[in-house]
């Protein structure tokens, strides 16, 4: 019998899930991916057409599980797409779903 995934990583992946689980937070990392330089709170406010406490929030999620990176620029916060981490997430649902992992060894963000 094989053994079951490592009780972190799976938790780690389940977090990853739980915050793409929601289709505003996946136009945010789309958003910023296809950007890919980093955009402020507002810019991304704009872009996606809701509130910016309702962005806040999504934003805050979105940096828990280090999908989207935090940098001080003034009295602003920017926002930018963590690629290393976002690149791990199709590998994770591989390994979820028990298809062959072309990179085990990576790193995790």
């Amino acid at each position: 019998m094989e053994a079951l995934l490592d009780r972190e990583v799976a938790q780690r992946y389940a977090s990853w899930f739980r915050a793409l689980a929601d289709a505003t937070r996946v136009q945010i990392a789309e958003l910023l991916a296809r950007r890919r330089e980093p955009m402020s709170v507002g810019q991304i406010t704009a872009a996606v057409g809701m509130a910016q406490s309702t962005v806040s929030q999504h934003l805050k999620i979105l940096t828990e599980v280090r999908f989207v990176l935090v940098e001080p620029s003034g009295n602003a916060n920017l926002y930018r797409i963590n690629e290393t981490c976002l690149a791990q997430f199709p590998t994770a649902a591989d390994v979820v779903m028990g298809r062959p992992v072309a990179f085990p060894g990576r790193q995790p963000c």
